[in-house]
């Protein structure tokens, strides 16, 4: 068994993915046991035949290419059949190291059984500290805003914006990069492959916690996240988001809350004329049945 097993998906952008796994080789400590896994999530073939060909060849790497694109959880659950480390990376193909993330963040969970996930600190292409976690996406939060939930309970709802020095607990990790003990990965039954983009952080870290691992920010461990280049901003992509979103409620809350939540958005987007795009969808229910999932074809 390996120490720890690294998971990236390539979609459409194999020269990122490329420096994404250059990035791990180059600055992980070699006395740790790991494996880099990365699925090829049926991207055009141009694309493909460029990432097998500029592929680093080494045992402890290997590229792996699904016959449809099963989007963020089921790529990743389509990689994760191929590990068997004790702690499983997933890394997004834009975001790369800036120091030992593995070494760092191996020794911190080894010593904190309790964590079921784990992050880094991000910042962005010119070096600037971005956002690592979030809270939850209930009612409080579309009510009142993050910025009074932070201030009035920080306990729970810590500063997403402050750039951190000690580990602290969070509600949810950025999907960007998420460092899982495989045990509690495996307890909870992994990635919803129901949803296809966006909230399967807040899912996920839902059911960690009911089964009673915390999230954690470990500042230590630092990456440069070139964020959206994986899924680009589309209004198909903000539907996707919202289909999701209320996937996530209604599975994990109350049915009450999931028509409340509902009924705000429909209310709110009356109002906005840039979000009428969306208003069939939510008034519709934004069911799964509308997602970009149903619209993959098979592309060997």
């Amino acid at each position: 068994m390996k120490d720890i097993s690294i998971v990236i998906i390539n979609y459409n952008t194999a020269k990122y993915t490329l420096k994404c796994v250059n990035s791990v080789l180059q600055l992980t400590d070699n006395s740790l046991s790991y494996e880099i896994v990365v699925v090829d999530n049926n991207s055009k073939s141009e694309d493909f035949t460029y990432l097998q060909e500029h592929f680093p060849k080494a045992e402890h790497l290997s590229l792996h290419r699904s016959i449809i694109n099963t989007g963020f959880g089921g790529g990743n659950m389509f990689g994760a059949q191929y590990t068997n480390g004790k702690y499983i990376l997933f890394l997004n193909n834009d975001a790369f190291f800036q120091n030992d993330c593995l070494s760092i963040l191996y020794n911190y969970m080894e010593q904190h059984p309790n964590i079921g996930v784990s992050t880094a600190q991000n910042y962005d292409e010119h070096n600037q500290h971005v956002i690592s976690f979030d809270h939850d996406k209930g009612i409080r939060k579309l009510l009142v805003g993050r910025s009074f939930l932070e201030k009035n309970w920080p306990a729970q709802f810590p500063k997403r914006k402050k750039q951190y020095t000690e580990p602290v607990n969070v509600n949810f990790v950025n999907g960007a990069f998420m460092f899982f003990r495989r045990e509690a990965f495996e307890k909870v039954g992994g990635f919803d492959t129901n949803i296809f983009l966006y909230f399967e952080e807040m899912d996920i870290c839902f059911r960690l916690r009911k089964n009673g691992y915390t999230s954690v920010l470990v500042p230590e461990a630092k990456i440069t996240h070139y964020q959206g280049v994986s899924t680009g901003v589309s209004q198909a992509i903000s539907k996707e988001g919202m289909i999701s979103h209320l996937y996530v409620i209604k599975k994990n809350y109350s049915y009450a809350k999931y028509l409340f939540i509902r009924s705000y958005y429909c209310l709110s987007f009356l109002i906005k004329p840039k979000k009428w795009f969306m208003l069939a969808l939510v008034w519709k229910g934004a069911h799964v049945s509308e997602s970009l999932k149903q619209q993959q074809q098979i592309r060997f």
